[in-house]
């Protein structure tokens, strides 16, 4: 294969997995304002769209084996394959997250809910799209500083679980007839969480994309 056509199907790749990238971003979004909203159509809709990512990643991850294959590619570009490779599934898996939010919304009929956990579930929701968005764009530039300050965001995260966790407890304590939606929220932020962390490994693919190295930017984040 000539170089050119190499490159074109590097940069293919690079821009599937940014359409992917992009399609994550959406669903994570849909859900919890579906969850938030009690739009069970919505629900349904990011439930439909995990199929469409799933076939992504198998794409990706197929074309992916095929040009390492039949390339050998060295340094940087093998790396960048890698890098898609890797980045992919953790994407996959934020969406897996998605659906399970929107799964919930459809579980949920007629609870009593707590509208003051919910604002902090829809703010924790922004800000973990916050961080998707420019997780895709550091990946779009090779920024590995951008990456490094995106990981850093995940601290925040935990910050929104901590206190969600600690108002559900609470409610559910002073409440009995909140105890299914007060379950519920901290499942919903438990997923979100993990969408952080999965923001965080696709940084360390970044910063390995950047510069050949593996590093563990928060050393908790898989746990």
């Amino acid at each position: 294969m000539l170089r050119s056509q190499f490159e074109e199907e590097l940069l293919n790749l690079h821009n599937q997995f940014y359409e992917m990238g992009m399609m994550v971003s959406n669903v994570v979004h849909k859900s919890v304002r579906a969850y938030i909203n009690h739009d069970k159509k919505i629900a349904n809709e990011v439930i439909d769209y995990d199929v469409e990512i799933n076939d992504m990643e198998v794409k990706l991850e197929k074309k992916s084996f095929e040009m390492i294959a039949l390339q050998q590619p060295v340094t940087t570009d093998l790396r960048m394959i890698i890098t898609v490779m890797k980045a992919s599934s953790d994407l996959e898996r934020m969406a897996d997250h998605a659906v399970s939010i929107a799964k919930s919304t459809i579980r949920l009929k007629g609870e009593t809910r707590i509208p003051e956990i919910e604002k902090e579930i829809s703010d924790m929701s922004d800000y973990v799209k916050k961080m998707v968005d420019n997780v895709l764009i550091a990946y779009v530039k090779t920024d590995q500083k951008d990456a490094r300050m995106i990981a850093k965001m995940d601290a925040r995260v935990n910050e929104y679980f901590d206190s969600i966790y600690s108002h559900s407890i609470k409610a559910m304590q002073a409440n009995p007839e909140t105890v299914i939606s007060g379950t519920d929220y901290l499942h919903v932020a438990t997923y979100l969480e993990r969408i952080g962390d999965y923001v965080t490994n696709i940084c360390e693919w970044i910063v390995y994309l950047a510069t050949g190295k593996i590093t563990e930017l928060n050393s908790n984040h898989d746990e």
